[in-house]
């Protein structure tokens, strides 16, 4: 079954403890958690303060995604902040070797590691990296941003993954964000996306959130 991950970044935010109630009572198994720093990229969202309050509204998995500069620094700041999973960006990182460091802190610390790629990234820069991380993310938008619109030539990325995961006996899920619906999500999933990012059609559509929610799952 796919995994739906609703982008909290796209919620009512004067309303947030109720979107947050409405995403726990949903099918979806996880919430996208963005963390921006508006140096990495040109935009700043939520801090560790909240994703604190959101996890104790919810005992559902918690799909943090940090979009900053100092992956390696940055992590510190989640401690006992309830994420299970932490994506950082390749492109953060000086090295593979700083890369690898992330991961190993972040496994240290009893938290699942994820690593990201923007789309002028060939994905292939991973390769040292994906046996050791749980989940590799393909932005299928410039990350920053909600709303945009999906880049189906990132497809080619996913295909990949799928393929080096397969030839080397690897078991990390392949997860896109950016301009997911119904028709993306079909798309991505048709391209061995098992975890989609979906925050407008989720928290701002004309059907309802469950809804979305079901018809993601159901693809």
């Amino acid at each position: 079954m796919t995994i739906v991950s609703p982008s909290l970044l796209s919620a009512d935010f004067l309303h947030l403890q109720q979107d947050v109630e409405m995403f726990d009572r949903s099918n979806a198994q996880w919430l996208h958690y963005d963390v921006m720093d508006g140096n990495f990229v040109p935009n700043i969202s939520f801090g560790t303060k909240i994703l604190k309050q959101v996890n104790s509204a919810t005992e559902k998995f918690l799909d943090v995604h940090i979009m900053v500069a100092n992956p390696l620094q940055a992590i510190d700041y989640f401690d006992g902040c309830g994420a299970d999973l932490i994506t950082f960006h390749y492109e953060a990182c000086q090295n593979d070797e700083e890369c690898l460091q992330v991961i190993e802190k972040l496994k240290n610390k009893g938290i699942k590691a994820g690593v990201s790629v923007k789309p002028n990234t060939p994905v292939e820069v991973l390769i040292p990296l994906l046996d050791k991380v749980d989940l590799v993310l393909v932005m299928t938008v410039e990350p920053g941003f909600g709303g945009q619109k999906f880049m189906p030539e990132m497809m080619g990325k996913c295909d990949w993954l799928y393929q080096y995961r397969k030839d080397h006996d690897l078991n990390y899920i392949i997860e896109v964000d950016g301009g997911i619906n119904a028709q993306t999500g079909k798309t991505a999933v048709e391209h061995h996306c098992e975890a989609l990012v979906a925050g407008s059609y989720c928290f701002s559509n004309t059907i309802s959130f469950d809804e979305a929610v079901d018809t993601l799952l159901a693809l």
